[in-house]
């Protein structure tokens, strides 16, 4: 997984970076660089028709927000069973790694259209949930208090998760607290030696 989240942000900066070159190279016949001359000069560029092509091949290689959200659930799942287990330091991992994919999710679609054609702006309700006091999770975990650990991630699935779903015109998206963990492996017991 975070190899294919390195290799977006690789490719993103290549082709970023041959295409600030091919502008550098070419300059306006006014030194403006904004005339239609200069852009349509552009169009008829061999580079240019590759570079877009290009980039709508890596485009067609991102995956996509559902793709991201899917990480989500795999790791927010997990901090439930490390966190009821006091397995702070394994709680922590999870909600980095739960957090994480929440913005990467974002960044593929930072801006949804509801089924009214309005824009939901969800990094903006991304921070909401970052900074509303009692929904953050990473404050408790450092806490390490269970009771306020559960009520917090209850919340957060009822007042964040929740919230931003219905925002975005998708209700039937009810996430719940889980009644296993995603992963089969991990150990949550953080008494557990190894190997067990």
């Amino acid at each position: 997984m975070r190899n294919t989240h390195l290799r977006f942000h690789i490719i993103t900066f290549v082709a970023g970076t041959i295409l600030g070159l091919l502008l550098w190279g070419h300059s306006a016949p006014d030194g403006r660089g904004s005339n239609a001359a200069w852009a349509q000069q552009l169009e008829r560029e061999p580079g240019i028709a590759a570079l877009r092509a290009e980039v709508e091949r890596l485009k067609g290689m991102v995956p996509d927000q559902s793709h991201a959200m899917s990480d989500v659930d795999y790791h927010f799942t997990n901090l439930w069973f490390a966190g009821k287990a006091a397995n702070w330091a394994l709680a922590e991992f999870y909600w980095k790694e739960t957090l994480a994919h929440i913005k990467w999710a974002v960044r593929i679609i930072p801006v949804r259209k509801d089924n009214a054609g309005r824009e939901v702006k969800l990094e903006s309700i991304l921070q909401a949930i970052e900074n509303t006091p009692h929904l953050k999770l990473g404050d408790v975990i450092q806490q390490h208090d269970v009771k306020q650990f559960e009520e917090t991630y209850r919340a957060l699935i009822e007042q964040g998760c929740y919230t931003c779903h219905k925002a975005s015109d998708k209700p039937y998206l009810r996430p719940r607290i889980p009644d296993r963990p995603a992963s089969s492996m991990i150990n949550f017991d953080p008494k557990a030696t190894w190997p067990k």
